[in-house]
């Protein structure tokens, strides 16, 4: 089986960004502006936090596929590719991530 990536996840928003918002929901989103895909991204974010606080696996591994999903859309309707937030991941590793937070708080 090929690994699907959040590349590809990117890639696949982008080819339905220019499609007609009657044909398909990521045009749709899109069209609404970025407050709708925040919103979204906000609710999938709580549900994906409620499945994994009631410990249901399976729904958890689909809400946190929707949160990426919503996210990377987000990211589109604001104008950020995804390959900026990869680098910033990519930039944290680089030290602890309690050294990251408390070089944050002196920022």
């Amino acid at each position: 089986m090929t690994k699907f990536s959040l590349d590809d996840l990117a890639a696949l928003v982008d080819s339905r960004a220019g499609t007609p918002p009657e044909t398909s929901y990521t045009a749709k989103l899109l069209s609404e502006g970025p407050a709708k895909a925040a919103k979204k991204l906000g609710e999938e974010a709580v549900e994906a936090a409620i499945a994994a606080v009631q410990g249901d696996r399976r729904a958890l591994v689909s809400e946190a596929a929707d949160v990426l999903y919503h996210l990377v859309v987000t990211l589109k309707a604001v104008g950020v590719p995804l390959d900026d937030v990869m680098a910033e991941l990519g930039r944290r590793t680089a030290q602890s991530g309690l050294a990251e937070k408390a070089a944050r708080r002196h920022t």
